[in-house]
């Protein structure tokens, strides 16, 4: 009775798998590594790949040592950098300065080669291929209503959200930033179809009132850049803009839906070396190695922080999908703990990649270490 219990269990989940819900329950919580189970795009390297030059100069891994905060408790105490690698779940941490790999370590069975869902981060990378499509001219601006792509969200409050808006999470979109079964990113994250998805979200606010971080804002901001782009995917501009100019060393792709779209808000995979890449671009101000893959002024709006925050009051000021320190720096945040930090004034690019978060606050101590080498170098 057991087995047949069973059985009727196993057919009813197989028969229900078209259900983003069911899918929830069959793959559990997201992670890393999704991109083995899911339908993705690949990324494609360039023929010549660019490397960063390894050096004598060496991170000092067992000496450095910092004090760290439990969420579940008002405590504190210190670790060494190692002790805080292993037991934060890291998977890769990379120190780069002046182009020199300073500290580069893989954890837990990960590998330089290994790709790892970026999730947000990718948001960050949007924001890039955004710029370069404003440059090349398949989007006039960012004050474009984002109807006059998405003709279909007319009429349902959505006239007057421009791209900008999108661009800095003021869209006044009502969407709950909570994983979990029955979720609103869950169902970005698991369903099939997010073009259907998205045709479910309703107005919560007038467009450039309130911020809300909100993954519907980029996958709506990728919704429009795979609308304008017409013929070309999202991954293939990337793959043609900036994977191959860059000289990533890896492949790399991207999750998609079963309708081929990319889920924009989340998603690149690829090695943390690729990733500190982008770091070096923006550090560069868009260009590589003299040749231009953006403009400019694009990179010094997107790090321009603004003081009064009216918008923004959080800790770290978001703008053009990167979070802006008032020192300067910048980082991207994914899920669990995904990072690309920029401090351009010591040329220094950190790349954390990992399984979980953990209990550290991973800005905090790039900024640290970033104190650390401006102190030596004075």
């Amino acid at each position: 009775m057991k087995y047949q219990y069973l059985l009727i269990l196993s057919l009813f989940l197989l028969s229900m798998y078209s259900c983003k819900t069911s899918r929830f329950i069959f793959y559990g919580e997201a992670d890393i590594d999704d991109y083995k189970r899911l339908k993705v795009r690949p990324i494609e390297k360039p023929y010549d790949q660019f490397s960063f030059i390894p050096t004598k100069e060496q991170l000092p891994f067992d000496t450095l040592t910092y004090s760290v905060t439990k969420k579940s408790r008002i405590t504190q105490y210190s670790k060494t950098f190692k002790e805080i690698l292993n037991d934060t779940e890291t998977s890769a941490f990379l120190v780069i300065r002046n182009d020199s790999i300073l500290f580069e370590n893989y954890f837990n069975d990960y590998k330089r080669e290994d790709l790892v869902n970026s999730f947000s981060t990718s948001k960050s990378i949007l924001s890039l291929l955004i710029g370069i499509a404003i440059e090349e001219g398949f989007i006039k601006s960012i004050k474009d209503p984002i109807t006059h792509y998405l003709p279909e969200f007319r009429n349902r409050g959505f006239d007057k959200i421009e791209i900008q808006h999108l661009l800095q999470m003021t869209s006044g979109i009502d969407f709950k930033e909570i994983y979990g079964p029955f979720t609103d990113a869950a169902n970005l994250y698991y369903g099939r179809n997010i073009v259907k998805e998205l045709s479910k979200l309703k107005m919560a606010h007038e467009p450039g009132t309130h911020f809300h971080y909100s993954s519907a804002d980029s996958q709506l901001l990728g919704l429009v850049l795979s609308r304008a782009l017409k013929e070309i995917s999202i991954s293939d501009f990337l793959s043609k803009r900036v994977w191959q100019p860059l000289g990533m060393e890896f492949d790399a792709s991207w999750i998609i839906d079963e309708k081929g779209l990319e889920r924009a808000f989340c998603c690149i995979n690829a090695t943390a070396i690729d990733f500190a890449k982008i770091g070096r671009l923006y550090l560069q101000d868009g260009s590589w190695n003299s040749e231009k893959i953006v403009a400019k002024s694009w990179i010094e709006q997107t790090i321009k922080y603004d003081e009064k925050k009216k918008l923004n009051p959080e800790k770290h000021f978001y703008n053009y999908n990167w979070y802006i320190n008032p020192d300067g720096t910048f980082h991207t945040k994914g899920y669990k703990g995904q990072y690309i930090y920029v401090d351009k004034k010591n040329q220094l690019i950190l790349v954390r990649l990992g399984e979980k978060q953990g209990d550290m606050d991973w800005p905090t101590l790039f900024q640290d270490l970033s104190r650390r080498y401006q102190i030596e170098n004075q």
